[in-house]
Formats: structure tokens, C-alpha cells, sequence
């Protein structure tokens, strides 16, 4: 469920209590403050559970995709790599850039290199030598 038909259902409970109790205020002013002291009371309540809920518990981990490198040398990263190297060679710089890279958001998926010399990035890669 997203955020906003909670939000709405929020504020709809909201108005019609805040209605009710106008309404009521006016028939019984008593019934109205020990209504309005119950309700706030439950609100207050309500309002601590979800708070400790929303600190301690019920948080939603991020899964973990998979990252794996099989093959001799083979690099994998679940981010950005700068530079990388296999193959037993230097890595050549990295290519100036006249302008900032555009940061890119790492992949949600898993991320696997397989064979020799292989790379794989769930991001962006600056640099990379495989040596052959």
C-alpha cells in the first residue's frame, strides 16, 4: 500500500472526528469533553505504537541482490568500480572528463562475472583492463 491513501484516510478520520465532536459539544458539552478526552487519549496511544512500529520494527531490509565473480580473475561489484584490472596489467588511467560523471543509482539486480579476465559492475565502471 503507498503512503497516500493512508495519508488521505488519515486526514478523512480526522475531520469526521473533529466534526463529530462539534457536533456533539453542541447537544451534551459533558459527553462531548469525556468523548474528546477518550479519543484523545486512543489517538495518543495509536500515535506511540506507530512510532516505536516505525523505530524498532516492521522496517523493510533491502534485499540483497547477489554479487558473484567465477573465473580466474574475474572482478564483480555491486556499485561503481573506478578502475579495475585483471589479467596481471596496470589499469590505465582513468579518461579526464570535462564535465562531473552523472552519478547513477547501482543496480537492483544481481550482478555476476563470469569467465577469465571477466568484469561486471551494478554501476558504472571508470576504467577497466582485462590484459589480453
Amino acid at each position: 500500500m503507498t503512503s497516500k491513501p493512508v495519508m488521505w484516510t488519515g486526514v478523512g478520520l480526522c475531520g469526521a472526528g473533529a466534526i463529530t465532536l462539534v457536533v456533539v459539544a453542541f447537544v451534551d458539552l459533558g459527553r462531548a469533553d469525556q468523548a474528546a478526552s477518550v479519543t484523545g487519549a486512543v489517538v495518543g496511544l495509536v500515535g506511540l505504537a506507530l512510532a516505536l512500529f516505525a523505530q524498532f520494527g516492521g522496517g523493510s531490509n533491502p534485499v540483497t541482490a547477489s554479487t558473484t565473480a567465477s573465473g580466474d580473475g574475474a572482478i564483480a561489484a555491486g556499485g561503481n568500480i573506478g578502475t579495475a584490472s585483471t589479467g596481471g596489467t596496470t589499469a590505465p588511467p582513468p579518461p579526464p572528463s570535462p564535465t562531473p560523471p552523472p552519478s547513477s543509482t547501482p543496480s537492483n539486480g544481481g550482478v555476476n562475472a563470469s569467465g577469465r579476465g571477466s568484469i561486471a559492475a551494478g554501476g558504472d565502471i571508470g576504467s577497466a583492463s582485462t590484459g589480453n
